[in-house]
């Protein structure tokens, strides 16, 4: 007779590699502590690897033995290379979203707004599951969802996988991340948290904002923002908003004057930026079941932070960078960002079967300031003022089922998931201010800012977009163990994401104002008694060439079959094959009935086999060498198929789609050695290697001084690169005889990743750009980097901590050497990222008062004080595009447990 071993559960990683919602399940339903116990942390003959035999008295002259290996490192018993972050590892770095610890992991970095960079690819070569389901992005420019709007007390622990296999959707690139949510608690509990935090560059300082509604603090708009009734019916009718046959002037006046003026364009210096705040709570309990347990959780935050950035931004038009740049502006920029986020899950476990049901909810609004003063040498180097208040509401909406059935050495794991993001910007605002520098009769000074709203001297705008994607995925995993530690796995995976974007945009124009009109404050200009004084008009300036909305699909299937099977002792094999194919649409609307549009759809309908192959060998007890082979693709992003503007709030620079774009292909090798040490220690050193095809990389223009980003196919490129990673503890407890130091370890935890890249640029190479054929040269040089590779990540865990009680002290360290963000226009250099050395301290204290347990932390972080530069560089001649300084910021927060 032949059992399972007794200790399968240890191998729930493994299982997660053959069927990705089975990690998320069996993962989150482990008790989450934050604090190691004495016994995690015993590092001695017990935490190696041992073979066992159990021995159960089976009748009068027989036995039933039951083998099984146990294995305290559960990350070594993956048959792939993976990284885990626990719970525990979360709440040691103390960030608050879970890019924040993701950045800590082996060859991972962080880019923008919570963008994550496997191996020095970009995001596009990554993947984000939730508790391995796929998820839409409330960004416009990706089709990746940016990982900081997950709030860190809604995940419970997070799987990188960086060897593909063939369970996980093809778009595999550089790695997979799954995050997984909480689960059914053990035991009842209900946690109450809130926090207080301090920026050096931002609270308390000079920032600008302005009011908005009164609901604004929440993140949600009271309707002062919605969009007013006449314009919704001009929106609606088909036409373009223009003077003329369908829109009078008296039409576009009483337009103008229902949308909400100062409430909404009043700039306002506010000298003390408030602090930044954070709530939430958290409850779960266990009900029991006559044949097994529900458990329920919920969990509900509100975050309220802000930042303010001093910004030089420069733009030049010369091919060596040399003399005055033909744009620089200082820029004050404050950011008020509010993220409130929900979590309920249900999780049922009857007998050996389990079925979860999680639904998240996550609003991530961003209100936007900015205030600039430079100049423009097409304006003949006169001053400029611009001023810009924004609005931007991202949601996510995601709701899940995931079952496990086990029916004895047949697992069928099912899951089913439906996925909503939303962008909503209403009222973008922009106004230019001219200093004239001319003496008149009406301005005797001549020394005024002016906006004659669509002149020589000045302009005012406003945009309003929406961007709605829904995503429903399924899919089913059958394993049946062959035999003992021969598993085969087939499955198949669906996917279908829609997606619709609409931006419309509109210039106010004024004829012959006075100056003492083209003075007034933002409000004021467009008054309503200056909006019928002086006829001022509203002029639709949306694209009518189908690039001012688009309509874009998705829709994927694969069938996958993988067997994993120790062929010899001490050799395991995971091989398998994925059959994928997927059709991809982006459709321009036709907003304006004109019958037609100069954009060209795009439609790219492909189908791949997708081998992968990763053999480990256990050459010692403690050690083992894993060598990996596998083919992925990467597939173009919405936003960059479709030739629709659009203006990155971050960088401040506009992108522009390219309907031309195709498939990029990986082929992708490893070679991995592991020494497992002791319980949750380890060493291990890897290389990697990387060939890729039509890699889809950015390249810059600048155009009427203003800087513009796209995108286009390079002919080829390759990555290579190495890793090397040591976690270790140190016992503190022969330090001294003293009760403190009885308990408490050192822990060094550090990683370090190199990595080089080239892109490929033959004579003959070619590249598509919008239609058109081009020279690849004149966008790419050979031999360059591609874009957001760093040739060296470090990162380094110092710490201290009690192994009985929660008391931990942590520095860590993180240095990403510069990337390239952009090909640089006209033959100018490369745009570079200088993210430079960051320094952090995070302190965790737990207390027990009133018989209640109360959990303390400090954070300080940015204690280098660096300054954020994206430069171009040629000689000792140097461009910024983005040049502040990142503030240090220091939080206080406490938990109060029931």
């Amino acid at each position: 007779m032949t059992k399972r071993p007794i200790f399968a559960s240890l191998l729930l990683l493994s299982t997660a590699l053959v069927a990705p919602s089975a990690f998320a399940q069996d993962a989150a339903s482990e008790p989450a502590t934050d604090e190691p116990t004495a016994d995690q942390a015993t590092d001695d003959a017990a935490a190696q690897d041992e073979d066992f035999d159990v021995s159960i008295p089976g009748g009068a002259n027989s036995e039933i033995v039951v083998t099984g290996r146990y294995t305290p490192n559960v990350v070594r018993a993956t048959p792939e290379v993976v990284s885990v972050l626990s719970s525990a590892d979360i709440a040691r770095t103390g960030e608050g979203d879970i890019s924040g610890s993701l950045q800590r992991v082996t060859g991972l970095s962080v880019v923008g707004g919570g963008f994550v960079y496997v191996r020095g690819l970009g995001d596009r070569y990554s993947l984000a599951l939730l508790n391995g389901s796929p998820l839409p992005s409330p960004e416009p420019l990706k089709r990746v969802v940016p990982l900081d709007i997950f709030p860190s007390n809604v995940i419970d622990s997070t799987l990188v996988q960086k060897s593909y296999s063939a369970n996980f959707p093809g778009e595999f690139g550089g790695g997979v991340i799954n995050l997984t949510t909480k689960a059914t608690p053990r035991e009842p509990f209900l946690t109450f948290s809130g926090g207080i935090g301090w920026d050096s560059e931002t609270t308390n300082q000079l920032g600008y904002t302005y009011y908005g509604s009164d609901t604004d603090w929440t993140g949600f708009d009271d309707g002062t923002r919605d969009i007013p009734p006449l314009l919704k019916a001009a929106l609606n009718s088909g036409k373009p908003i223009l003077e003329g046959a369908d829109f009078t002037q008296d039409d576009l006046e009483a337009i103008q004057m229902e949308l909400v003026n100062a409430e909404t364009s009043l700039l306002q210096q506010n000298n003390h930026i408030p602090v930044n705040w954070s709530a939430g709570v958290t409850g779960g309990t266990t009900v029991t079941l006559p044949n097994g347990e529900l458990g329920i959780i919920a969990t509900a935050g509100i975050s309220n932070k802000w930042r303010t950035r001093d910004t030089l931004q420069q733009t030049s038009l010369n091919q060596d960078l040399s003399g005055d740049p033909q744009t620089s502006y200082n820029r004050v920029i404050t950011d008020n960002r509010i993220v409130v986020n929900g979590l309920l899950g249900f999780g049922l476990e009857l007998g050996d079967h389990k079925f979860r049901w999680t639904n998240l909810y996550i609003r991530d609004t961003l209100k936007q300031a900015r205030l600039g003063l430079g100049t423009d040498r097409n304006q003949s180097e006169r001053d400029i003022l611009k001023q810009d208040t924004a609005w931007f509401e991202r949601q996510l909406i995601n709701t899940q089922i995931v079952t496990e059935l086990e029916f004895d050495r047949l697992q069928v794991d099912l899951r089913g998931a439906y996925a909503n993001s939303q962008r909503e910007a209403p009222y973008e605002r922009g106004f230019t201010y001219v200093r004239t520098n001319l003496p008149t009769d009406q301005d005797p000074t001549g020394d005024k800012f002016v906006n004659d709203l669509g002149g020589n001297r000045g302009d005012a705008t406003i945009a309003f977009s929406d961007l709605n994607e829904d995503l429903w995925s399924g899919g089913v995993d059958l394993s049946y163990e062959l035999a003992p530690r021969i598993t085969a796995t087939v499955g198949y995976a669906y996917t279908d994401t829609h997606r619709v974007s609409v931006r419309r945009a509109f210039q106010f124009r004024g004829s012959n104002l006075p100056i003492s009109v083209t003075q007034l404050r933002p409000d004021y200009l467009l008054s309503d008694a200056t909006i019928q004084l002086y006829d001022i008009a509203l002029q639709e300036t949306s694209a009518q060439d189908g690039t001012a909305a688009f309509d874009a699909k998705l829709t994927t299937h694969a069938g996958y079959a993988q067997l994993q099977a120790e062929i010899v002792p001490g050799v395991n094999v995971n091989a398998g094959v994925r059959y994928e194919e997927g059709k991809q649409t982006v459709v321009p609307i036709d907003l304006f009935n004109t019958g037609g549009s100069a954009i060209v759809e795009t439609d790219l309908n492909n189908d791949y086999w997708l081998p992968a192959l990763t053999v480990t060998w256990e050459i010692a007890p403690d050690m083992q060498i894993r060598v990996n082979g596998s083919k992925t693709i990467a597939r173009p992003q919405f936003r960059e198929l479709i030739a629709q503007i659009y203006q990155d709030t971050d960088s401040n620079r506009l992108f522009r789609g390219n309907p031309s774009l195709t498939d990029s292909e990986l082929w992708n090798a490893e070679l991995r050695y592991e020494w497992y040490f002791g319980r949750d220690q380890r060493l291990t050193a890897a290389g990697f290697y990387k060939s890729i095809e039509n890699p889809i990389e950015t390249y810059t223009s600048v155009s009427d001084s203003a800087v513009n980003s796209s995108f286009a196919n390079a002919p080829k490129a390759t990555l290579y690169g190495a890793e090397l990673e040591v976690q270790k503890y140190f016992p503190l407890d022969t330090m001294s005889d003293a009760p403190f130091w009885q308990s408490r370890r050192l822990v060094l935890i550090g990683n370090y990743t190199y990595t080089q890249s080239e892109i490929k640029v033959g004579a003959n190479d070619t590249t598509v750009i919008n239609g058109v054929v081009q020279d690849a040269a004149n966008f790419f040089f050979d031999g360059s980097p591609m874009t957001g590779q760093s040739d060296h990540l470090v990162n380094f865990q110092f710490g201290l901590e009690d192994q009985d009680r929660l008391s931990q002290q942590t520095l860590l360290l993180t240095y990403a050497s510069p990337r390239v963000t952009s090909r640089g226009p006209s033959g100018q250099p490369d745009i570079r990222e200088k993210p430079g050395i960051s320094l952090d301290f995070v302190a965790r204290q737990g207390i027990n008062l009133l018989k209640k347990e109360i959990e303390l932390k400090f954070e300080a972080r940015n204690l280098t004080g660096r300054t954020y530069k994206e430069v171009q560089e040629a000689g000792d001649n140097r461009i910024f595009l983005n040049r502040y300084k990142l503030g240090r910021t220091f939080s206080l927060s406490a938990s109060l447990k029931f």
